[in-house]
């Protein structure tokens, strides 16, 4: 099965020459993914890769990328982060309904990670949501990869924790 996702890395200051990046990424098996450069000290990859299951295809871009690129440093998974509208875009309805869906199931709907003029959802949250209400055409890979490319971004600001404060906090935010 193909499975499409995104993967975002910042640059080291010593990897500034793009091409030779490029070139080592297709070498490292990373033929299947589009490649942009166009924000300085950034990578990101588009792929769609062939692989028996969502873990299976994000977890070998994943090394593929560390071998070619071993100073880059994952900023972001994705498909994770996301508006009603990308929502409504993948679930195959207009945004006006999604936005309905929202506030008349306030109590139930996903919580948002960030709140605010334009609030941002975790994308396997909503899914989840509307797959467990029915009636909507979810696909089982991107849901599989947007579960996934979560669980990635969480490891990844998990390591980023002050060990001292996270063993504190843990149980106030519970």
């Amino acid at each position: 099965m193909e499975y499409v996702f995104t993967l975002k890395y910042r640059l080291a200051a010593e990897d500034c020459d793009l091409d030779a990046i490029v070139e080592r990424l297709g070498e490292a098996g990373c033929d299947d993914a589009t490649v942009g450069v166009g924000q300085p000290g950034r990578l990101a990859l588009f792929f769609t890769r062939e692989s028996s299951s969502a873990f299976g295809a994000l977890v070998s871009a994943l090394r593929d990328i560390k071998q070619a690129v071993p100073s880059a440093r994952l900023v972001e998974a994705g498909p994770d982060f996301v508006g009603l509208t990308d929502v409504a875009e993948i679930a195959g309805v207009s945004r006006q309904n999604m936005r309905k869906l929202m506030l008349g199931h306030a109590i139930d709907f996903p919580p948002p990670v960030h709140e605010g003029s334009a609030s941002v959802w975790h994308l396997s949250d909503i899914l989840d949501w509307l797959a467990a209400r029915g009636g909507y055409d979810i696909k089982s890979d991107v849901a599989d990869v947007a579960k996934l490319a979560k669980q990635i971004n969480l490891v990844k600001e998990a390591r980023e924790l002050e060990p001292k404060f996270s063993r504190q906090l843990e149980c106030l935010v519970a």
